[in-house]
């Protein structure tokens, strides 16, 4: 009897342990440039990223993940964001890297967020698609969600899925299933083609830009670590595909926030749009 309490005590404490690790930005990520320009605080409560004419700022999960469901709150730049880039993403390495990418675009005062949202698989990109959002997300946090699984990659914001890119191996797609990938995520100025192709600059005089960061949630998510993958196999999410509820709320946002889809972009590919626009 005292060895299964003992136990359940050392369970309860490992559990306790993990769950306060899920959402402590220090025990999850590293700052990796920006010279100061990046600061974790509130221990470990909240991330900031700022931008001034100088650099910007970054950081990278100490984790890699090979699926899962991945959530992050994030607040955007505030007020004049022109030219500025806030970038979080799902990445491997090298030449042959997969990729899962949120871009916010900014933009001149009142003007909406371009979020900007792409897929690579072995290398290959060019999947974009763009959608403005239904709310202002620079006055608050707005969770930022991927799940990621064998059959599917799905992007979510507060819930509300925006984007799917299904497994279509069987008609030759290469799909992420392979490659590990940690978490990044970037503020960089990119002036010359952010805000309306580059024709809005930014204006430094607005500077430093800052992107705040809050509540990552890994809990549902294999990690990889030295060649060998854990997660709980258990977990409904490996086998998580859209309800007829969540399908609809897809085509809501598709239908009336989506501004760009390279799958009706007949200019951009004039051999032929590519071989997954086809699949319904």
């Amino acid at each position: 009897m005292a060895s299964s309490t003992m136990f359940s005590v050392l369970l309860f404490a490992s559990l306790v342990v993990a769950v306060s690790a899920a959402g402590n930005l220090n025990q999850n990520f590293d700052i990796t440039w920006g010279d100061g320009r990046a600061n974790i605080l509130n221990n470990g409560e909240l991330l900031t990223l700022t931008l001034d004419k100088t650099s910007g700022s970054g950081f990278q999960s100490k984790n890699e993940y090979l699926f899962g469901k991945i959530d992050m709150q994030i607040k955007l730049v505030q007020g004049n964001s022109a030219g500025t880039v806030t970038a979080y993403y799902l990445s491997s390495e090298g030449a042959t890297h997969d990729e899962i990418d949120f871009e916010f675009l900014g933009n001149v005062t009142g003007q909406p967020y371009t979020l900007h949202t792409n897929v690579f698989t072995q290398g290959k990109g060019d999947r974009e698609q763009q959608f403005r959002l239904w709310f202002d997300p620079t006055a608050d946090f707005h969770t930022y969600s991927i799940l990621w699984n064998p059959q599917r990659i799905v992007f979510s914001v507060d819930g509300t899925p925006i984007r799917e890119f299904k497994n279509m191996e069987s008609i030759g797609i290469p799909f992420p299933k392979n490659q590990a990938m940690r978490i990044y995520s970037s503020l960089w100025d990119a002036e010359d083609w952010a805000t309306q192709g580059g024709r809005v600059k930014t204006d430094w005089a607005k500077a430093p830009f800052m992107a705040s960061y809050r509540h990552f949630n890994a809990d549902n998510a294999c990690v990889s670590t030295n060649g060998r993958t854990t997660c709980n196999t258990a977990s409904s999410w490996m086998n998580q595909q859209l309800d007829a509820t969540s399908q609809s709320r897809l085509q809501w946002v598709q239908k009336n926030y989506m501004i760009y889809n390279y799958c009706v972009d007949i200019q951009r590919f004039p051999q032929g749009l590519p071989k997954e626009c086809s699949v319904a």
